[in-house]
């Protein structure tokens, strides 16, 4: 058990409304367990659903099973003509162990001016975003420059089946009129060269989930047995583990080394991308993996007894191509498999990539500078992936844009799905300022 930090005496500091709705939505154990398995879903949307009202706007609830809820609600746009525009995040949270974590995951502690807790990055943060910065705009007698389609989803850490691509099937006139979207994983400030710039997400690579299963026969644990399942999973598994994909660049990861290289003053054909990447610090552990496919094992399962050979044994393999590569990726891997290994596609969904530029990409630009003047605007391949892919099928383009200005030193993207995950204060006061003006400009 990580060590438990202790329990600070020092007056709280007067929390912004986004760090409360923040804090109140960490408080929701929206745990998604995958395999149609997940908590409080419900509960967490109904809190958004009040808050919604309460901004004088009539959202709905839509199930896609027994408390697998998300929440929908349109807003009046200033320009009619303008098409409306997806502003969207998830309620559910990847598991945490208390056990390992220096505070209760789900208590949404606050300390050292950081909000602390499963979600506060991915995603309750941009979450509590939304309500505040349409809420100010409401408040304050004005419309947004367009119409905002605002969708709170269920499932999107187990692929969106309940929820993103559920409504994206069954209810998709809840986005009509709508040609792009904004969501998570993008809009953080890195350090590059001694000068900041923010991470615009225009791209994700795609998601393939394959499960791997051999077969061999079953035996007493004492016997001769070379048609041994394990070990024949066992060596496809170490196959495809070691599989060094080669570097492939997209259009989006060129603009962005070339950004890269010009911040730090060097030529791009000179450094290799994986320098360029590195040079950007702990923003490197998402940019890296986007110059390649990656094919990581993540759980192995076989047998029952110690001294039972089984006849049986599977794994399962997280694979993210870059797009277009799908169908390449899926041949060399039955290649890698050896006899007797097969393998089955549990999920798959698409690469995508946005235009990385024009009026969207001008207005996140002039937002940003509004609020942090000398920083650029960089875009880059997202290595996971978003409920943005669930409303491509509709023809919406979208981006990653939950606008934090961070300090340096602190390992943002370790805090997806990582341990004592948190956000700083000022930067949920900061992004809520930044999405306001965009919202009000474009």
């Amino acid at each position: 058990m990580a060590e438990t930090l202790p329990r600070t005496t020092e007056p709280q500091p007067e929390l912004d409304e986004t760090a409360i709705i923040a804090r109140d939505l960490i408080r929701f154990d929206t745990t998604n367990h995958g395999e149609g398995r997940s908590n409080g879903e419900r509960e967490a949307a109904e809190y958004v659903e009040a808050h919604l009202r309460t901004m004088g706007l009539d959202p709905v609830v839509h199930e896609s099973a027994p408390r697998r809820a998300n929440v929908v609600a349109r807003v009046p746009g200033a320009n009619p003509d303008k098409p409306a525009l997806v502003l969207h995040g998830h309620l559910d949270v990847v598991p945490a162990d208390p056990r390992n974590w220096s505070v209760d995951p789900f208590a949404g502690e606050v300390r050292d001016g950081m909000l602390w807790g499963r979600g506060a990055v991915d995603m309750k943060d941009m979450d509590a975003m939304i309500l505040t910065a349409v809420g100010d705009i409401l408040a304050e007698g004005r419309l947004p420059e367009r119409e905002l389609i605002l969708g709170f989803f269920a499932d999107e850490e187990a692929g969106g089946l309940y929820g993103a691509s559920w409504l994206v099937d069954e209810h998709p006139e809840l986005f009509a009129g709508a040609t792009e979207a904004i969501s998570e994983v993008g809009g953080y400030s890195i350090t590059v060269g001694g000068k900041r710039a923010y991470l615009l997400q225009t791209g994700e690579k795609s998601l393939v989930w394959v499960r791997l299963v051999a077969h061999g026969t079953a035996a007493h644990g004492s016997r001769l047995v070379r048609d041994n399942a394990v070990t024949k999973l066992a060596e496809a598994i170490a196959r495809i583990g070691r599989r060094e994909w080669p570097i492939r660049l997209t259009g989006t990861t060129r603009e962005l080394l070339a950004a890269i290289a010009g911040a730090l003053g060097v030529d791009p054909e000179q450094v290799s991308p994986d320098e360029l990447a590195l040079a950007t610090g702990s923003a490197s552990g998402f940019i890296t993996a986007t110059l390649r496919t990656t094919s990581n094992p993540t759980l192995l399962q076989a047998g029952y007894k110690h001294n039972v050979i089984p006849d049986r044994a599977e794994a399962l393999v997280d694979i993210r191509t870059l797009p277009g590569e799908e169908d390449a990726v899926l041949a060399e891997l039955g290649d890698l498999l050896g006899p007797d290994v097969e393998l089955e596609i549990v999920h798959r969904d698409v690469g995508l990539e946005a235009p990385t530029h024009g009026p969207l990409v001008d207005a996140v630009t002039h937002a940003l500078n509004a609020h942090d003047p000398e920083a650029a605007v960089f875009p880059y391949l997202l290595s996971g992936g978003t409920d943005n892919k669930a409303l491509s099928r509709l023809g919406v383009s979208g981006y990653g844009f939950a606008p934090l200005r961070l300090p340096d030193g602190l390992d943002f993207p370790a805090m997806f799905h990582g341990v004592d995950e948190r956000v700083p204060l000022d930067a949920l006061v900061f992004g809520r300022q930044v999405l306001k003006d965009l919202l009000l400009a474009y």
